[in-house]
């Protein structure tokens, strides 16, 4: 068998395949999506083998299967898609905003004390580098407030107007309240668990934010991020964690 000698412009071309490959399956990882990609290169090393051994009835099938399965996939994979194109979108060209600071975190800690000891239920959405901005405009109420404890308290009182939805804080302030989030597609949530945290874990899925749930019920709060919800906190290391996460993750 004769061997081709690998030019530098190949060992390139390998490389950044590689990559792209990594950080596709890292963005999909824990995700069903893990599943599907698992499938297609079960296909694409079929469709080799099936060349390689001239397997006609199988490279006709294949055919088959690809003439429709570019469609099919732009139409399943349509939140991934967004998500990845979101996150080349915030890359190191991208102005850098202002970071939450001790203060603010300190605010919210405050403020979560309060609604569970109230036994007020929310929503608390930390954008990163992905902006949240289609769906403030599309179901929430655009606000630019200062993050304080008595304000967000007051915006998840049963009898305010924008109690309903998550309230969405950019860099050191309140951006948006009322907000609907996309529910979680995975389905792997506890049963005791509603809409309020399937709703977390939806939009941890599609972008790259942080969001604290605050339950009525069980007057408990997790966290969501990356699509995973975390145990119940308590009060001593709420507000260690978000600062480990929002202020020394983010440095």
């Amino acid at each position: 068998m004769r061997f081709i000698p690998l030019t530098v412009r190949d060992i390139v071309d390998i490389l950044l395949v590689t990559v792209i490959i990594y950080h596709i399956l890292k963005l999909f990882k824990g995700t069903r999506t893990i599943y599907i990609i698992i499938g297609l290169l079960a296909v694409i090393a079929l469709s080799v083998l099936s060349t390689f051994f001239n397997l006609k009835g199988v490279i006709w099938l294949l055919s088959a299967f690809t003439r429709y399965g570019l469609l099919a996939l732009i139409v399943i994979f349509q939140p991934e898609i967004r998500k990845g194109l979101a996150i080349i979108g915030t890359g190191p060209f991208m102005g850098e905003r202002r970071k939450i600071g001790i203060p603010e975190i300190q605010e919210i800690e405050r403020a979560i004390r309060q609604m569970v000891q109230r036994g007020l239920g929310g929503i608390i959405i930390f954008e990163k580098n992905m902006m949240l901005e289609d769906l403030i405009s599309e179901s929430g109420v655009k606000i630019h407030a200062a993050i304080s404890a008595p304000l967000i308290v007051s915006i998840f009182l049963e009898d305010s107007p924008l109690h309903d939805g998550a309230i969405i804080i950019r860099s050191n302030f309140i951006v948006g309240a009322r907000v609907v989030l996309p529910l979680s597609q995975v389905g792997v949530i506890e049963g005791s668990l509603g809409t309020r945290h399937r709703a977390a874990l939806g939009i941890t899925e599609q972008s790259d934010c942080l969001a604290i749930v605050i339950s009525e019920e069980r007057r408990s709060v997790r966290i969501a991020q990356k699509g995973v919800l975390s145990e119940s906190l308590t009060f001593e290391n709420i507000r260690t964690y978000l600062e480990e996460i929002l202020i020394k993750g983010a440095s």
